[in-house]
């Protein structure tokens, strides 16, 4: 009868186990869904990752666009952090951005031309008087394919090959960008590209964070480990000066909340930036994984922080939003209801030759890594 007991005893031991491995396991995945079709009938999926921790990732291959995230809040509670669309008709209208891959340069190139290998490429007009984050249709615009990969740490692999001379750029790109859900709530992504022609590159993610789920970003608090900012003129180009933040409205080396001196337009960067929307370069210049940036939200807890293998990063706090895009459940994204924190090297480096070089040649690989890691306070 001992025996007895002790079998039983061990066989329910043994099923508890069962069930929450089970659970785990159901819990770290991901699935794919349709999103919906463009125009000329192209499928366009949604892949939604999930750890074991609760945390979910939902990404479209359209534009590599990370369309929702939740992260918990100090209680636990799980809400969406970012700002975005419901539906694939509402990305294709048209988005300032809204979470997506930006390629095949990020950023800012001036007048839209650049010379290289002493060839002059002339790049689409789409911000003013210049090019901006890839042309007409960027990477944010084009259907990528698509592979999943379970596991502890699901990822979801995207590559596209972008075609010698698209909106303008030489050589035949071929891109890789994986998205890696972290088990500490990290998603961790990882660029990769390769060309048959010297070219430039510059990719990023643009996603739009409000780390309390509504409302503006004004209340964040801000740090960004760098001594030095890129002034830019009345067009937002960089002037080719690297400024020290010190004494200005751009240190962030100590935690400021965003709305504290965003307002602030006796400063002229911030008067040409209609608030934030500059480039920061890093203390650190070093290619390793580092801490760059962190944004903390108190009334929610949240804490973001960004690691990144790049020089510098573009801080953008939402100024030119206007409420004109459909967001979520019907959400009006008004000006500064989310702010932007794209790793990247320095906008029209093409153009300047004392800048870091964005040049991608045959035979050398193009590699970075940026991390975005949520806690609570």
């Amino acid at each position: 009868m001992k025996t007895l007991k002790l079998t039983i005893a061990a066989f329910a031991f043994l099923s508890m186990i069962s069930c929450s491995t089970k659970t785990s396991e159901q819990k770290m995945s991901i699935e794919k869904n349709l999103f919906g079709k463009l125009a000329d009938g192209q499928e366009v999926d949604l892949y939604t990752l999930k750890n074991a921790a609760g945390m979910e990732v939902n990404i479209s291959n359209y534009g590599g666009i990370i369309v929702s995230w939740t992260a918990p809040d100090k209680n636990g509670n799980y809400e969406d952090v970012t700002l975005g669309c419901d539906s694939l008709a509402n990305y294709v209208k048209g988005t300032p951005f809204f979470g997506a891959l930006v390629g095949r340069y990020g950023n800012r190139i001036a007048k839209g031309k650049f010379t290289l290998d002493s060839t002059e490429y002339t790049l689409p007009i789409n911000n003013g008087l210049n090019a901006l984050h890839g042309g007409l249709k960027g990477f944010d615009k084009q259907v990528w394919a698509a592979t999943p990969v379970g596991g502890e740490e699901p990822s979801l692999k995207l590559t596209y090959t972008s075609k010698d001379g698209e909106e303008g750029y030489p050589g035949n790109l071929s891109v890789e960008v994986v998205y890696t859900l972290q088990k500490d709530n990290a998603l961790k992504i990882d660029y990769t590209a390769t060309t048959d022609k010297a070219t430039v590159v510059n990719l990023t993610n643009h996603t739009y964070f409000n780390l309390s789920g509504s409302s503006d970003i004004l209340n964040h608090e801000v740090t960004i480990n760098a001594d030095k900012f890129l002034p830019v003129d009345a067009t937002l180009i960089p002037t080719g000066e690297l400024k020290p933040v010190a004494g200005t409205p751009f240190d962030f080396i100590t935690s400021h909340k965003v709305g504290e001196r965003i307002n602030d337009t006796t400063d002229v960067q911030i008067k040409f930036g209609g608030g934030y929307d500059h480039c920061w370069v890093f203390t650190d210049s070093t290619k390793t994984l580092k801490s760059a940036a962190s944004v903390y939200e108190p009334t929610s807890g949240r804490f973001m922080e960004v690691l990144t293998t790049e020089p510098a990063v573009q801080f953008y706090t939402g100024n030119f939003l206007n409420g004109s895009v459909i967001g979520k459940k019907g959400a009006v994204y008004g000006r500064r209801s989310g702010l932007c924190l794209e790793t990247q090297h320095y906008p029209d480096s093409p153009n300047k030759p004392s800048f870091p070089s964005t040049v991608l040649k045959p035979g050398e690989t193009y590699k970075t890594t940026t991390v975005y890691k949520f806690s609570t306070k």
